[in-house]
């Protein structure tokens, strides 16, 4: 009878390991695995970034979507007109110096 009571207590140490073991396990993946918590900390800093870059992309949209409006065909703004033709062309009046 005294060798059924050594067995048992191996039995309960090797559960109590095996069971250490696994919660180890999945405490390491809940925090560092492909879908843990430092994973969602990158991926949400990462979506912030993103939104900030979408919200200046769409301002210049915006800006470029006025200029484009404002020198059509329709509506036409001379003095954007005047400002584009004198830095892409480099044009100017007669009665302007030019100091460099």
């Amino acid at each position: 009878m005294s060798n059924t009571r050594k067995r048992p207590m191996l039995g309960g140490a090797i559960y109590a390991t095996v069971m250490f073991a696994l919660g180890s396990y999945f405490t390491f993946a809940a925090v560092q695995g492909d879908y843990g918590l430092f994973r969602r900390i990158q991926a949400e800093a990462e979506a912030d970034t993103l939104r900030a870059e979408k919200a200046s992309l769409e301002q210049e949209i915006a800006l470029l979507s006025n200029k484009t409006r404002r020198l059509s065909d329709d509506y036409l703004d001379l003095d954007l007109l005047d400002e584009r033709a004198r830095d892409v062309l480099g044009l100017m009046r007669p009665d302007e110096l030019v100091v460099r």
